[in-house]
């Protein structure tokens, strides 16, 4: 499940950075330049370990990735809004709600993921 949910997640990723350069209200959300790269590498990271990338690889970046995500977007929801001048960043409370889905999606593709056997030794 980590593999195909990398795989979609990373495509859904790349299209989104790709058309925040286009559209910078896309969903509601605020999509600059840095937000954009940022979408672009998560994306390319994540299509790479979903079709290229071992079972574990997979697992472990939708863990790692899920909480990244989650945790960015529960925080966003707490502070309202998040502005990082220097990268000419700004999240807004719809860019908080899609990360925290994503973070959700991740985890639940990592966290149903197994990677070895669960047969029983007798």
């Amino acid at each position: 499940m980590a593999k195909t949910a990398a795989t979609i997640i990373g495509v859904v990723l790349i299209l989104v950075g790709i058309a925040g350069f286009f559209r910078h209200d896309l969903l509601g959300a605020h999509l600059g330049t840095s937000h954009n790269a940022v979408h672009l590498v998560s994306g390319v990271i994540s299509l790479y370990l979903g079709a290229k990338g071992s079972l574990s690889a997979a697992r472990s970046f939708c863990i790692i990735f899920g909480l990244v995500y989650g945790l960015l977007g529960a925080a966003g929801i707490a502070m309202k809004e998040i502005n990082i001048e220097a990268l000419h960043l700004m999240l807004g409370q719809m860019d908080h709600y899609i990360h925290v889905a994503i973070g959700v999606l991740y985890l639940i593709a990592g966290f149903a993921t197994k990677t070895s056997s669960t047969t029983a030794h007798a």
